[in-house]
């Protein structure tokens, strides 16, 4: 019989094998797997593989390799290594945890250690030397740091040219945003996360854009201004190219009115209406007259009209913000020191002086200002029933902060997630808030100020001192503000609406674009949540404190009631914080200081009165002696101890500033489990008392529960490992030049005494 067992192999080989060489085959591979996620329209530009990402300040054991990747929308490293010292990390849909925006990159430095030289690169620069390490310092505080040990040269040199290059267009149709547009218009089939841009809004109640004559009529109802009307003198920018197509005038002035005075104005920006006061009292923005001539007759017949247009026919209060408040210059100066303190200080230079640092920066008393002179415009509107008129320059940078927090102030609508976006709509966007200059996309440094990131921290004060009147948490201010950093939206792309569809339209010619009636391409808007975050980390965006109220809504022209049932989880809660107690304040709070730039209050009307000045003070003394109307008026405390820094905005990425199971995430954990209970409550008796399927009940239980869950009723769990001052931003793999544990600073983020000395501190357990 023949066997079935294979031969034995006589052949004997006497070469030894090579494990040096084989590891490196077998590594090779690894390394070119890791390929980047691209969106529609986006391309690899250069990569460099075997590149060390710096975790810590102090030691490399926690370093990553992997591939460095630049593309036309962002810097991307991939790795296959997992993230060290980090338990949590907040999954942005679009960019990865490694990634950076290339929009988002304030300035390039390479290092070459072997001849101690460094070059801060800029577009279309020569790169003398072989980079051994790049440093990335980003707009929103953020340092990163990558070396090139072991990567090739060349490689190196030129994925550091090409993030210098593409970081820094010279033509904003270069932008990111105009291939993913001009890829999606190619392919309709294609989509982001599986979304179509340009929208309101990814699920539920659609954010208006303000774009048609529509919303600005609803808006009109929605507020009551009977006297005003929408006016599309400007259809096709014909008047302006700075305005929206339609905005709200007085019905008393005709169209033929507007094109005669929109000559006098600087920008022709004529008068736009922005509010109306249920007393009847308007505000309104308005541009200098430029025509000095003309300017008292236009003026008049401006304020007359405003005046007619109000139910009691009082009169005009106008407020010349360049004169009463920090300009854009000054805001832009305050936050580089700002951002030179919290980031790039050495520690040691300033430990024992940061208090004293931060308050010379001068960005808290800026703070202070805009929200001190708009309480004071809001006493004028809800106290003395006038109207008032933000008058500015060109009516587009300081006037759309001021109104937008007089609105906030005033009209709980604009405290609603939706409500809150409409009102960047309409103040913002539509009203040709420069943003491509202000956040200095195209690196013009000459014209950058941050006046929007000023806005969202003023809010955040607001939010600090009432909780329970705001539906949006502050986790959604810094998302908001980091989105205004990425090149994919058109909400913060443009100069102006007309910018847009003039700018597309061009891209869409060269690019033979059918665009039909479309006015310009539609680019995805920052208000399609979806795009970026699913529906469980939205979550975090809604406020568990806040208390919901039915609100009024205008359906086909009328004004109806409904309820916001949409996850108001806090609609149950009868308590007020501690935190929301009114106390009295002082009679010099709201008198100017010596040197401020806030200005007193004398309008010509009241300077026959006996004391404008002392019945201001009455009304804010009150106002703050009595319990807190949440759906009402809020007003801002501006007192020194009342206005603080945002921490989770401007410390986030600092590893020395984290503090581990801390911060005002615990009270937010803990306040949204007891939301969660009483949530499961109400269900638990809706159900019994409906006699409703289990299934069904716990499909909508787990559609609808917060972010934080409780896991029973009582649940008395503890706040996870995970949770930090930083919660849901992660600062690993984030450097700045503090590389000391255990500062002064940290402590007194966490709330040490201050008045003890750094050696006091330092030897404490």
């Amino acid at each position: 019989m023949f066997s079935l067992k294979q031969p034995k192999p006589t052949f004997k080989s006497y070469l030894l094998p090579l494990p040096q060489a084989e590891d490196h085959i077998a590594s090779e591979p690894r390394i070119k797997k890791l390929e980047p996620v691209l969106l529609p329209g986006e391309i690899v530009v250069n990569e460099v593989n075997f590149v060390r990402k710096c975790i810590a300040t102090d030691t490399s054991q926690y370093d990553l390799w992997g591939k460095l990747v630049c593309t036309n929308f962002k810097i991307s490293f991939i790795t296959d290594d997992p993230m060290p010292l980090q338990k949590f990390h907040y999954k942005n849909l679009l960019l990865g945890e490694h990634d950076v925006p290339l929009t988002c990159i304030e300035q390039i430095v390479t290092v070459n250690d072997t001849k101690r030289k460094q070059k801060v690169l800029g577009p279309n620069q020569k790169l003398k030397f072989n980079p051994t390490e790049l440093i990335i310092y980003c707009k929103d505080f953020r340092i990163v740091r990558f070396r090139f040990d072991e990567a090739g040269p060349e490689s190196a040199k030129k994925v550091c040219l090409a993030i210098a290059h593409y970081s820094q267009p010279t033509d904003l149709q270069l932008l990111f945003a105009f291939e993913y547009v001009g890829e999606i218009y190619h392919n309709p089939a294609k989509k982001v996360n599986g979304i179509d841009p340009g929208g309101g809004g990814a699920s539920g109640q659609q954010t208006p854009l303000f774009e048609t004559y529509s919303d600005w009529d609803r808006e009109i109802k929605r507020t009551g201004a009977s006297e005003w009307r929408v006016c599309s003198v400007n259809e096709g920018y014909m008047i302006s190219t700075c305005l929206p197509e339609y905005f709200v005038v007085p019905s008393s002035l005709a169209d033929q009115d507007l094109k005669l005075y929109s000559y006098s104005f600087i920008g022709r920006r004529m008068p736009l209406w922005s509010w109306n006061h249920p007393n009847g009292s308007a505000l309104v923005r308005m541009a200098n007259i430029k025509d000095v001539l003309q300017q008292r007759r236009i003026d008049q017949r401006i304020c007359n009209a405003i005046t007619r247009s109000h139910p009691l026919r009082s009169d005009v209060y106008k407020s010349d913000l360049d004169k009463s408040l920090p300009s854009i210059q000054e805001i832009q100066a305050a936050h580089v020191k700002l951002k030179q303190l919290c980031v790039n200080e050495p520690f040691e230079e300033t430990e024992e002086k940061w208090l004293s640092s931060l308050e010379n920066t001068h960005w808290l008393e800026y703070i202070r200002s805009f929200l001190k002179h708009s309480a004071e415009l809001v006493y004028m509107m809800e106290c003395k029933h006038v109207s008032v008129v933000l008058q500015e320059e060109e009516g587009r940078d300081l006037s759309c902060l001021a109104a937008s927090l007089i609105q906030v102030m005033l009209d709980p609508y604009f405290r609603t997630i939706v409500g809150f976006q409409s009102l960047i709509q309409k103040e913002w966007v539509m009203a040709g808030y420069q943003f491509l200059d202000r956040c200095n996309h195209l690196k013009r440094s000459d014209k950058e100020s941050p006046l929007f990131l000023m806005f969202l921290d003023c809010v955040w004060q607001l939010l600090e001192q009432y909780p329970a009147a705001f539906e949006f948490s502050e986790i959604y201010l810094a998302v908001l503000y980091d989105s205004a950093r990425v090149s994919l939206f058109g909400t913060f792309l443009f100069n102006c609406p007309h910018q847009r569809v003039k700018e597309s339209t061009e891209f869409a010619i060269s690019k033979n674009i059918q665009l039909g009636d479309e006015k310009g391409l539609r680019f995805p808007c920052v208000w399609d949540w979806s795009l970026q975050f699913t529906n469980r980390d939205r979550l975090l965006f809604h406020n568990p404190l806040y208390i919901g109220k039915s609100a009024p809504c205008v359906q086909n022209g009328a004004v109806k009631t409904f309820k916001r049932s949409k996850k108001n989880y806090s609609s149950t809660l009868r308590g007020v914080p501690p935190a929301l107690k009114n106390g009295i304040i002082g009679e010099q709070e709201f008198l100017p200081r010596r040197n401020s730039l806030i200005l007193k209050l004398k309008p010509d009307f009241l300077q026959h009165t006996e004391s404008p000045t002392g019945s201001m003070e009455q009304y804010f003394r009150d106002w703050f002696a009595k319990p807190v109307d949440l759906h009402g008026v809020i007003l801002p405390r501006v007192s020194g101890t009342q206005i603080k820094l945002w921490k989770l905005c401007y410390f986030r990425w600092v590893p020395e500033a984290q503090i581990n199971r801390g911060g005002s995430i615990t009270a937010f954990h803990k306040v949204s489990l007891l939301a969660d209970e009483v949530d499961m409550l109400n269900r638990s008796l809706r159900q019994y008392k409906s006699n409703s399927s289990l299934h069904g009940s716990c499909l909508e239980l787990d559609q609808s529960r917060m972010y934080f869950r409780a896991n029973s009723l009582n649940d008395t769990s503890g706040a996870p490992d995970f949770l930090s001052s930083s919660f849901p931003f992660s600062p690993v793999g984030n450097l700045c030049r503090r590389s000391i544990l255990g500062t002064p600073l940290s402590k007194f983020l966490s709330g040490a005494k201050i008045w003890l000395s750094t050696e006091t501190l330092a030897n404490e357990d």
